[in-house]
C-alpha cells in the first residue's frame, strides 16, 4: 500500500451494491474500507416486535438504532434499511429477474444490451445468496392463488426464488454455501420475522456471504460512521481523496479522517444521493447535473387487508412466499409480519379513494358510519400480524421524480411524467377482491388517505447511466463522469424503473462493475514465481 493511501477503496454503505464490491476488490487484491452509518446489528439486537421501536427504528435524534428507516416527502414515503447489510437485514428476500421491459426502458437500453450484459451476473448473485423457493405454500399464499384462478390467471402465479436457508427448521449445520468458508446456519423456523431482523440465522443477509466472505480477505467494516465529506487528494502526483466521517450513533463520538486511491457509493438512494447533492455544492462540484435526476418508486400500492377471523394465522410463514402477475407490467406479492408484530395498526384506515383531502376523509367517516361494528372489529383484533395479509402491488410504468438538496434534508419534486399516486385503481380493485377472499377489509396509510402520499421500499435512481455527463451521473460501467475511480454501485444507480423487489438486480449489476476493475498491480517481488517476466529469455529483450 503506498505510504499516503490508508486505502486502495473505500466503500460508503454496506448494502447489496456495497457488500458486492467489498468482496469482489479484496478478491483482487485491493485494501478496501466499508464505512457504514448504522450499526453492526446480532441476533439479540433484533427486534421481537415492531413495538419495540428502539430496536427497530433508525432515529438517532431520539437515541433509537434500529434497523428501519422511514422519510416521509412531498411526493413518497420511503422505507429503508440501516446497519451492516444494509437493505438485506429488512427487505423481504425475493430476488426475482426483472421482466423484458426493464432491460428495454428507454432510458437506458442504449447504453447496452442489459438482459444479455446482465444475464451471467444475475446467475452469480442467485448462487451468492442462496436463491430458492420456499417450501411451503402459507393461507394468504392459498388465497392469492384462490385470487388468479377467479382471474383466470393461476398460470401467473408462482413461488419466488427468496434469500433464506430452509434447511430442517431451528437445527444448525456448518455453512451449506461456500464449501465451509461462510458461517453456520440454522434451518428457517417458517416465524415470519424477516422483516425485523432474522432472530434465527436462516435470512442470507449479507453479513452471510458477500461482507462476510470480504473480511476474510482482509476487508475492514466500520460501522457506525457517517460520511460527511469526501475531497480530492493529491500526494506526489498521485491522485485519490480524503474521506471524512464522523460517529453516527454519539452526539460528540470520535471522528477522522482516512485517504484512498478509489471510492465507491453504495448508501442507497437516501444516503447517496443525500450526500452526492451536498458533495456537489461543496468539494466535487464536477458532478454531473443529473444528479438526483430519475428518482422512481417502483409505482408501489401497500394494501393491508385485515381479517377478524381466527381460523387461519397469516403471520406464519416467511416475509413474502408468493407473487402474482396481474398483467405485462404490473404483479401481486403476499407479505406478512411476525406475531405480535402489529405496530401498523396504529396507521391504519379504511382504503377509499378520491381526488382530493376533503372527498377522502368524508368517504372514510362515511365507511365508519355506515360499518362501525365491522371497522371497530377490524381496528382491534387480538394480534394485527396474526389477522393481516399485506399486499403489495408494484408495476413497471415509468414516471420520475428529482431529488434536491433542501432545508432539513432532501427534498422531492416532479420531473417526468404524473407524480406517483396512492390510488392506483387495479391496486384498489384487487384488494377489495382478495378481501372477499379471506373475509376481511383492506386498509391503507392514514398518510395515503390524508395526504395521497404513497409508500415504497424500492426508491431507485438519482444517480442514473448516461453516455456523457450532459445524460447521467455515471457511465455504463458505474463511473462518476468527471473523477476518477469513483463509482455509485447502489439502487440509485438503477436507471429505469424495475417493477420488481430490485436487491437482485442491485446485487447483479454491481457485480458486472467490479468486473470492469483490474486486478491489482503487485509488485514484482510478491508476485507468483510464474507471474514474473523471463527476463533471461531472449524473446523477451528489447530490440535494440
Amino acid at each position: 500500500m503506498d505510504k499516503h493511501f490508508d486505502y486502495d477503496y473505500i466503500i460508503v454503505g454496506s448494502g447489496f451494491g456495497g457488500s458486492v464490491s467489498a468482496l469482489r476488490l479484496s478478491e483482487k487484491g485491493y485494501k478496501v474500507l466499508v464505512l457504514e452509518k448504522g450499526k453492526w446489528l446480532k441476533a439479540k439486537d433484533f427486534p421481537t416486535t415492531n413495538w419495540k421501536l428502539k430496536k427497530w427504528l433508525w432515529l438517532p435524534l431520539l437515541k433509537c438504532f434500529g434497523l428501519f428507516k422511514m422519510t416521509i416527502f412531498r411526493h413518497v414515503t420511503v422505507l429503508s434499511g440501516v446497519g451492516v447489510g444494509g437493505g438485506s437485514l429488512v427487505y423481504a428476500n425475493t430476488l426475482p429477474v426483472p421482466k423484458k421491459t426493464f432491460f428495454e426502458a428507454d432510458s437506458w437500453r442504449h447504453l447496452e444490451n442489459w438482459e444479455e450484459e446482465l444475464k451471467p451476473h444475475y446467475k452469480t448473485a442467485l448462487t451468492m445468496l442462496g436463491a430458492t423457493p420456499s417450501p411451503r405454500k402459507e393461507h394468504g399464499d392459498e388465497a392469492l392463488q384462490t385470487l388468479a384462478k377467479q382471474m383466470g390467471k393461476e398460470e401467473c402465479f408462482e413461488a419466488p426464488n427468496v434469500a433464506v436457508f430452509f434447511g430442517e427448521p431451528g437445527k444448525k449445520v456448518a455453512d451449506p454455501y461456500f464449501d465451509g468458508k461462510g458461517p453456520e446456519r440454522v434451518g428457517c423456523t417458517f416465524c415470519g420475522g424477516c422483516m425485523l431482523g432474522c432472530r434465527f440465522n436462516a435470512k442470507n443477509t449479507l453479513d452471510k456471504n458477500y461482507l462476510y466472505l470480504a473480511q476474510q480477505n482482509g476487508a475492514e467494516i466500520q460501522a457506525e460512521s457517517e460520511v460527511i465529506d469526501v475531497r480530492e487528494y493529491l500526494a506526489d502526483g498521485l491522485h485519490g481523496y480524503s474521506v471524512d466521517w464522523k460517529n453516527s450513533t454519539r452526539y460528540f463520538g470520535e471522528s477522522g479522517t482516512f485517504h484512498t486511491k478509489g471510492i465507491i457509493f453504495a448508501g442507497g438512494v437516501m444516503g447517496t444521493i443525500k450526500l452526492l447533492l451536498k458533495l456537489k455544492e461543496t468539494s466535487l462540484p464536477r458532478i454531473s447535473d443529473r444528479l438526483g435526476y430519475g428518482i422512481r418508486t417502483n409505482s408501489e400500492a401497500l394494501i393491508p387487508v385485515t381479517t377478524t377471523s381466527k381460523e387461519n394465522d397469516y403471520s406464519e410463514g416467511i416475509a413474502i412466499s408468493s407473487l402474482l402477475h396481474t398483467d405485462d407490467h404490473s404483479h401481486l406479492e403476499a407479505v406478512r409480519y411476525s406475531a405480535g408484530a402489529g405496530f401498523w395498526r396504529l396507521a391504519m384506515v379504511p382504503m377509499v379513494r378520491g381526488g382530493n383531502i376533503i372527498t377522502r376523509i368524508a368517504k372514510m367517516a362515511w365507511q365508519w358510519l355506515r360499518h362501525p361494528v365491522k371497522n371497530f372489529r377490524v381496528a382491534t383484533v387480538d394480534d394485527w400480524a396474526k389477522r393481516t395479509q399485506i399486499l403489495l402491488f408494484m408495476q413497471t410504468l415509468d414516471s420520475t421524480l428529482k431529488f434536491t438538496r433542501g432545508l432539513f434534508g432532501m427534498k422531492s419534486r416532479v420531473d417526468i411524467g404524473e407524480a406517483p399516486t396512492a390510488f392506483i385503481p387495479e391496486a384498489q380493485e384487487l384488494g377489495e377482491k382478495y378481501a372477499e377472499i379471506i373475509d376481511g377489509k383492506p386498509t391503507v396509510l392514514l398518510s395515503e388517505t390524508l395526504m395521497g402520499i404513497p409508500t415504497t421500499a424500492h426508491i431507485l435512481g438519482g444517480a442514473c447511466m448516461g453516455d456523457s455527463a450532459s445524460e447521467g451521473v455515471i457511465n455504463s460501467k458505474h463511473s462518476v463522469f468527471g473523477y476518477q475511480n469513483m463509482y455509485v454501485c447502489d439502487g440509485s444507480s438503477i436507471s429505469a424503473n424495475i417493477g420488481v423487489n430490485p436487491s437482485l438486480t442491485i446485487t447483479a449489476l454491481t457485480e458486472r462493475a467490479m468486473s470492469y476493475v483490474p486486478e491489482k498491480e503487485r509488485p514484482e517481488k510478491d508476485r507468483p514465481e510464474k507471474e514474473r517476466p523471463e527476463t533471461n529469455n531472449p524473446e523477451n529483450e528489447k530490440p535494440e
